[in-house]
């Protein structure tokens, strides 16, 4: 029958063979080049071009089946095609002839260049591609189901089944990349705050807390009028109150219940013992996605960071946890102001017991955060000794010099960051 047809129809023919293997090859790149989650995402809000290809790729053995039968029947049938034309035109040496032109064209307009344009471009091409997969995967089912059959059956041999087709959950890791990776799709400020999250179980409440020597508490067996006098100007929501020492916890005060009794002029030590909540304790090592449950859990806003031993490490509230999501609220910036200061030189004067995690976040710096948790803290690790005013240090890229020291601690220190050298770029 091919040979009584005339050349011109086995052209168009052939023609139209072609597009068809080039259709096949790009919806199969294409729906397979699908990002899952955007799908569902379109699927959710009725698109119905994304759910025609979810449907097809609920089955990716169906599916791959019935693209591969469609493009090795198109694609042989070409090749007879070919091969007629070929006899043809230049006889029995057109065979040969035919076989590599063929290859080329189906190499090149077939395969490569439609497969590029749906690797590139996969909604375009998969959502269309899907009205027609569709009613060819129900028209032609039986013999997909067959061919399957067989293709399961010899994937059972080697312990695959088709039914665990890829489960799309994804760990942090991979949402963190995801996330780093949207572009301008997610504004700068959201995307910091959202890997802020993940980040959560990373960083411990030791890692955040105010240390002992600066927690603010209010000592139950003081005065009234002192008590009085620093309830007046607490600028903390809660405190922390104590017997003497703050190793005798008696419980969380919220200052502005104490304010009210003040101003009724009902204010006694029975009567602040009286509000005063019982104290809630924090094992130190906690991750803050933890702590920030358990704050729900026992509807608290404030605890006491304690080590193995029950001794007092730190106070955390949960706007430290917020600050570590968010970043500095506009109260914040004055303490930093107070920690970290500017030099007309490029330098930095810093307390030493500011957290280092706070000068990173501050200076956009790498301070090293593994292990101590004040730049006090890292440069006696570093040093192994308590140094002297005057005494210079560098970690990594940061020149650190001891300006003052009081009472065993270094109290005050001068950081300059310097730009790698190309061996240590290297």
């Amino acid at each position: 029958m091919l040979e009584t047809t005339s050349l011109l129809s086995l052209f168009i023919i052939l023609f139209f063979l072609l597009l068809l293997s080039a259709f096949f090859s790009s919806a199969e790149t294409a729906l397979m080049s699908l990002n899952r989650y955007r799908l569902r995402h379109l699927e959710q809000e009725g698109h119905t071009g994304a759910i025609r290809a979810s449907q097809l790729l609920s089955r990716p053995d169906r599916l791959i089946g019935l693209i591969l039968l469609g493009n090795n029947f198109v694609n042989i049938f070409a090749s007879a095609i070919a091969t007629v034309i070929g006899i043809k035109l230049y006889g029995e040496n057109g065979i040969v002839i035919a076989t590599f032109a063929l290859t080329l064209v189906i190499l090149l307009f077939a395969e490569v260049t439609p497969k590029t344009l749906a690797a590139l471009h996969p909604e375009r091409v998969a959502f269309p591609a899907s009205f027609i997969l569709k009613p060819l995967l129900f028209i032609l089912y039986p013999l997909v189901w067959s061919i399957n059959i067989i293709t399961n059956y010899l994937l059972s041999l080697f312990g695959v089944s088709a039914e665990d087709s890829s489960a799309s959950s994804i760990n942090a890791e991979e949402l963190r990349i995801a996330l780093m990776e949207a572009g301008s799709l997610i504004p700068q400020n959201h995307k910091k705050m959202l890997v802020s999250i993940l980040d959560l179980e990373k960083i411990t409440v030791d890692d955040v807390m105010i240390p002992r020597n600066e927690v603010e508490g209010l000592d139950i067996n003081g005065s009234l009028p002192d008590i009085i006098e620093q309830l007046a100007h607490c600028a903390n929501t809660r405190l922390p109150v104590y017997s003497d020492s703050l190793d005798n916890i008696v419980g969380i005060l919220h200052v502005r219940k104490a304010l009210h009794l003040l101003a009724q002029g009902i204010l006694s030590k029975d009567n602040l013992r009286g509000i005063i909540k019982e104290g809630y304790f924090i094992p130190e090592n906690t991750p803050l996605n933890t702590q920030l449950i358990q704050f729900q859990h026992h509807r608290r806003r404030m605890g006491l960071v304690v080590d193995e031993y029950g001794d007092i490490l730190g106070l955390i509230s949960l706007e430290d946890i917020f600050r570590e999501i968010v970043g500095e609220f506009t109260a914040d910036l004055i303490d930093e102001e107070k920690d970290i200061h500017p030099q007309d030189d490029g330098s930095y004067l810093i307390n030493g017991s500011t957290n280092i995690r706070e000068i990173n976040r501050s200076n956009q710096w790498e301070l090293p955060t593994e292990g101590p948790k004040t730049i006090n803290g890292l440069i006696l690790e570093f040093l192994e000794s308590i140094p002297n005013p005057g005494v210079s240090l560098r970690i990594n890229n940061y020149v650190i010099e001891v300006v003052h020291t009081s009472n065993n601690t270094i109290t005050k220190v001068r950081i300059r960051y310097t730009e790698p050298t190309v061996e240590e770029a290297k």
